[in-house]
């Protein structure tokens, strides 16, 4: 039976990290996709950057240090850490991490849901202490974790989790490995932006708009959001003297010293006209939609963006820890390409572009991880469901 709600919306919290961009840019997908459902009651908060601001600012300062410059010794920790269970020493420790502020936040906001981007989990770690009848009487607070990468790390397990949002059936298969029922798991993909809820056909305004030439081949360059990424300027250099036809979209995203340095080097480059550079970009569906493959960094976020556009992918020198896992998995699946010097790239990326039928080969393999609704709207629904709320109709189940 449905009654009138009489203006009750849930209240959903969502718990994000900012090691990397990834996790906050799930979190505001989902965010968008409960507004977009008719539900205004979300909460956002960087748990880690809000309970021990100094401690989270040096540990992310650590992480992107060891993940540029010493990334072995970052994928020995993954790879150490990665069996670890949440009763662990270990494990345990990670989780405490925010305990004092979710028991204010549980206090001030009363939510009905709890979404995790990022695997603190000191909510689920209260629960299973039988702390959290003090903090929000009656029956514990639904706990949700959205996986972010094709991976799957211990950290992200824990038994105080009532459902799960991952990215592929194989994932769903592991987490069943490990003891959760399957009726636990969904499989929606990666949560990600509004411009990547519905499809998008290239027009001729929007190939103008980017400055690009509608009947050649756009290679799109994405070194991630802080534009790091070794040897773009070679890589553009090879790739603009073994194709004479082929275009580059460079997306140096906040590096404005690599959108610098390149446009100096091909300034009087005899192809420069066929380099198009661009920094952070909003509308990145856009130029995805444009392209004929992707070159980035393997991190969980871009490769789903990737899939939704039906991408090719060629993924440069994958760190070790999840961006190597990653790009090990889209490869098993013959949707990418892993290379670890730019002439070997290069090679790859032309011979590609070259050969309809190798072009058409790995864009359906894409397609085959792709799925059929927006993963943000699918979860939305699923947490909006469970709370008992008829979004449709703006109407609560009793």
């Amino acid at each position: 039976m449905v009654r009138a709600n009489n203006g009750y919306q849930p209240k959903v919290l969502i718990l994000y990290a900012s090691y990397g961009e990834g996790h906050l840019q799930a979190a505001k997908a989902i965010r968008d996709a409960l507004e977009e459902a008719g539900n205004n009651r979300t909460v956002m908060v960087d748990l880690m950057a809000e309970s021990h601001p100094w401690l989270n600012e040096m540990t992310r300062r650590v992480y992107l240090k060891s993940y540029t410059h010493i990334p072995h010794l970052y994928g020995w920790v993954y790879d150490v850490t990665r069996p670890m269970k949440h009763n662990s020493l270990f494990g345990g420790f990670l989780h405490s991490f925010g305990r004092d502020k979710i028991k204010k936040l549980l206090q001030k906001e009363q939510p009905d849901a709890v979404i995790h981007t990022f695997p603190f989990f000191a909510l689920p770690a209260l629960h299973r202490r039988r702390l959290s009848k003090t903090i929000h009487p009656g029956a514990t607070i639904p706990s949700y974790t959205v996986i972010t990468d094709f991976d799957l790390h211990r950290r992200w397990v824990h038994p105080g989790i009532g459902r799960y949002f991952v990215a592929t059936d194989d994932l769903k298969q592991e987490l069943g490995s490990l003891g959760i029922h399957p009726g636990r798991v969904s499989v929606t993909g990666i949560p990600l932006g509004r411009g990547f809820q519905s499809s998008l056909t290239p027009s001729f305004e929007l190939f103008e708009k980017y400055g690009l030439h509608p009947e050649k081949p756009v290679i799109l360059l994405m070194p991630g959001a802080q534009g790091v990424m070794p040897d773009c300027d070679e890589l553009c250099r090879l790739l603009l003297e073994q194709h004479p036809h082929a275009q580059i979209a460079l997306v140096c995203g906040r590096n404005s010293l690599l959108r610098t340095s390149i446009a100096d080097q091909f300034r009087y480059h005899p192809s420069a006209d066929r380099l198009h550079l661009f920094g952070f970009v909003d509308q990145v569906h856009e130029l995805m939609s444009l392209a004929t493959c992707l070159v980035s960094k393997p991190g969980g976020v871009t490769l789903a963006e990737a899939i939704w556009a039906g991408l090719p992918l060629f993924l440069y020198r994958p760190v070790p820890g999840q961006e190597k896992k990653n790009a090990r998995y889209l490869q098993s699946k013959g949707a990418a390409t892993i290379s670890y010097d730019p002439e070997g790239l290069a090679t790859s990326i032309i011979e590609l572009i070259r050969n309809p039928d190798q072009l058409q080969r790995s864009k359906i393999a894409v397609q085959r991880l792709q799925k059929e609704e927006a993963a943000a709207g699918s979860i939305a629904h699923h947490i909006l469901q469970e709370c008992g709320w008829n979004a449709k109709f703006g109407q609560r189940y009793s």
